[in-house]
């Protein structure tokens, strides 16, 4: 069985502020580093072969405490922009009560959880998967394939993205998934990498 673990960073300082984030690099809150000690602490009894990290500085500052305290931090990391966060546009920085009120609650409701309906100036979840999907069926995939056990450490809605395409959810179903920060999530996968179980830790 081939283990894959999923893991949305720590709590960020705008996640803690209640902002609209996506590509604006902004550091963990202390809860956040916490929350990446926690999560190492849950995968104590893993040994990873590789991992993978977006960017931007959230993801990576999670996958380096984790690493840290499991004392696997001399293994192969690869960043790439294609974990990213979705990017919001226009929405970045924008405090999401206040965005409410200036566009009403359904626009933004539209905004962070339909599929395909873009922020002004920002990427949709399609978007997002469009970028993830092609990654991982390219790059993380085939060492998954090999037999390596591998850690993913990204965000809530690359993240998203690709467990739609893991455990095969519709676009009504992805719509309904969040992810909480910090936990760690196990797939099992078989020889051809198909999902025959998954767990939060």
């Amino acid at each position: 069985m081939v283990r894959l673990v999923l893991l949305r960073h720590g709590e960020s300082q705008w996640n803690l502020e209640n902002r609209f984030t996506g590509w604006v690099d902004v550091p963990l809150s202390p809860r956040g580093i916490q929350e990446a000690k926690d999560a190492g602490e849950k995968l104590r009894s893993f040994t990873f072969d590789r991992a993978f990290t977006s960017v931007l500085a959230r993801a990576n500052e999670t996958l380096r405490l984790v690493l840290e305290v499991i004392g696997q931090t001399d293994i192969p990391i690869e960043m790439d922009k294609a974990l990213n966060e979705r990017m919001y546009g226009e929405l970045q920085g924008l405090n999401k009560a206040e965005t409410a009120k200036k566009y009403g609650e359904a626009q933004v409701k539209i905004w962070r959880r339909s599929y395909d309906v873009r922020p002004p100036g920002g990427e949709s979840l399609k978007d997002t998967a469009d970028r993830v999907l092609p990654y991982y069926k390219h790059t993380i995939k085939p060492y998954l394939l090999k037999g390596e056990t591998i850690l993913v450490a990204a965000h809530g809605n690359s993240l998203r993205a690709l467990i739609m395409e893991l455990e095969q959810l519709s676009r009504e179903q992805v719509l309904e998934l969040n992810i909480p920060t910090g936990a760690p999530l196990l797939y099992e996968l078989d020889k051809t990498g198909k999902v025959v179980n998954h767990r939060y830790l």
